[in-house]
């Protein structure tokens, strides 16, 4: 794969030597109209030589840069989003899902609760099977070093410790994929590194060796997130050019909206497949040389989910990107580079962390109300998986129709998705003392579904917008990182008071306001972060990219003999 660069520096024209030779003509200046110490008056000629020569660095530096306005190309586009939708499910459903599952298999067998194991903790009649479950979750069956975790905590703190080691490896892999030479190499190990680690899972059955899995997972994660978010700044600035007029700039909201849509709502499709795969292998009992064949069973689902995620390297032989030639004088602090760009960091804060917090958290702490305080049935888990993750390919491509009527920007579009996720765990809040009807919950499914996937997509979007030429990773490592680092706490409010839903949902709530608040009063809009990052000229605005070239001078050269 190669990889789009940013448009050239002043200083890069600047630098380069003379061209060898040039057509242009070079007309001397004469020093005096007379001779001797008359006040003649001067007539300076233009010097054409310097322009020409001005014209050649630029085309230079231009030819360096070959392949930096191509448009994506369909193939392009479907790739991008054809590793959605390998790669959405790994912090959606297996890390917060699938690992806790195969964790509570080998940590040790639950005690009942109070109440028996053919009862919910509100009294509704339920199968043993339920509340084996959700026991076998929440409950502290792992010892070590004389502290107990249950398999929703051990699973979170190997999350957490993924994330910090996911730190200094994305601050040195997004200079390189903004900087190197060989981004798709970057991209390719990531993948292949994070699907294979998925396929052992299931080989050595102790809990202890399972932080490892999560971690490495995590990491590889990162840095593939990392490289797609940065591959869409690179097709938009493809697709509308590196700078584009003021009055353009709504084809750049609609082109990103479209395409990161597109993205999220296949990523749902493919979340779904790996519930189904997961309730398909959950409902066998069959006993294999005496011993529950849950474990087995689940370590086929993580064997899957490799193999989903490995599928999608391909894409990254569909791209078609230019690489840079130049590394910026202050590449030490790369990284640092976000600090420049507050609509950058306010995007990273509610796009990013605080969007997959109330993401994750309602999801997990609404998963393990429904088991053990409704019973709801492992059918109806399955329907409910598969309406939250299918309604997003059905409701995305309706609300970007709507954005387009309307004219809203991908900000407007998040404030929306922080209301939907508002109203939702408002609704968890008020009724977490009340027995759920069955299309109720349903239809608390569209609503968090279609919210979760409104901010994921347009979350993406909007950081693009705010990601200067040149510095793509940079802002893209933040924002993958504080997403990730945002389910990982949700997920741990979740797992930490399971019983309690109307904690969780109550700071999913404060957490959607505040999302929503810091988008509203921090003025943070695409055409603002786009200003910022240099990717739109007023109409006013006139010449050529090139310093010390304007389109006067420019013709007047090209018109010369």
């Amino acid at each position: 794969m190669t990889e789009q660069s940013p448009r050239p520096k002043q200083s890069e024209i600047h630098n380069l030597p003379p061209p060898k030779s040039t057509s242009a003509r070079s007309v001397s200046t004469p020093r005096s109209a007379t001779s001797g110490g008359g006040g003649g008056s001067r007539r300076e000629t233009p010097d054409f030589h310097s322009t020409a020569a001005k014209l050649e660095r630029a085309k230079e530096v231009y030819r360096a840069y070959e392949g930096h306005g191509e448009r994506p190309t369909i193939a392009e586009i479907l790739g991008w989003c054809f590793y959605e939708l390998c790669s959405f499910f790994v912090l959606a459903l297996l890390i917060p899902v699938v690992f806790p599952l195969i964790i509570s298999q080998i940590s040790g067998p639950p005690t009942a609760p109070p109440q028996g194991w053919f009862k919910s903790f509100r009294g509704f009649d339920c199968s043993s099977r339920e509340m084996q479950l959700y026991q076998s979750l929440t409950e502290q069956t792992i010892n070590v070093s004389n502290a107990q975790f249950s398999p929703l905590i051990w699973t979170s703190i190997s999350w957490a410790v993924g994330l910090v080691l996911a730190g200094p490896i994305l601050a040195v892999a997004s200079f390189h994929l903004d900087y190197g030479f060989h981004q798709y190499l970057i991209t390719l190990a990531a993948v292949a590194a994070g699907a294979l680690t998925c396929l052992p899972t299931g080989f050595f059955k102790t809990v202890k060796i399972f932080p490892l899995y999560i971690i490495l997972i995590v990491i590889a994660h990162s840095v593939a997130s990392t490289s797609h978010t940065r591959h869409l700044g690179l097709m938009l600035r493809g697709l509308t050019g590196p700078i584009i007029h003021k009055a353009k700039f709504s084809l750049r909201i609609i082109g990103s909206g479209q395409i990161s849509s597109w993205s999220a709502g296949v990523g749902g499709v493919g979340a779904a497949a790996i519930s189904a795969f997961t309730y398909h292998m959950l409902r066998s009992d069959k006993q294999v040389q005496g011993i529950d064949s849950h474990f087995l069973n689940l370590w086929i689902v993580t064997i899957f989910a490799g193999l989903k995620w490995l599928i999608g390297i391909f894409h990254v032989f569909l791209t078609n990107r230019s690489i840079s030639v130049s590394i910026p004088s202050d590449s030490e602090i790369h990284i640092l580079s976000i600090f420049k760009y507050p609509h950058a960091i306010a995007t990273v804060i509610s796009g990013g962390f605080l969007s997959s917090f109330a993401t994750i958290s309602i999801f997990t702490s609404v998963l393990l109300f429904l088991i053990s305080q409704i019973c709801f049935k492992p059918v109806l888990i399955f329907y409910l998986l598969l309406i939250y993750f299918l309604v997003p390919l059905i409701s995305l491509p309706l609300l970007h129709q709507l954005q387009i009527r309307i004219k809203a920007d991908a900000s407007k579009m998040l404030i929306l998705g922080f209301i939907l996720s508002a109203a939702t765990s408002a609704t968890c809040f008020y009724f977490h003392a009340y027995a759920w009807q069955r299309h109720l919950v349903f239809v608390f499914a569209v609503l968090q579904g279609t919210a979760a996937a409104v901010l994921h997509a347009y979350g993406r979007a909007l950081v693009v917008h705010c990601s200067p030429a040149g510095k793509e990773s940079a802002i893209s490592m933040w924002f993958s990182w504080m997403r990730a680092i945002g389910g990982c706490v949700g997920f741990t409010v979740a797992a930490v008071v399971p019983t309690m839903l109307q904690v969780s949902s109550g700071v999913v709530f404060c957490c959607a306001v505040v999302g929503g608040m810091l988008l509203i009063f921090g003025n943070v809009t695409d055409y603002d972060g786009a200003v910022a990052a240099g990717h739109v000229r007023d109409d006013s605005e006139k010449g050529s990219p090139v310093f010390g070239l304007d389109s006067r001078s420019e013709s007047k050269e090209l018109e010369s003999p």
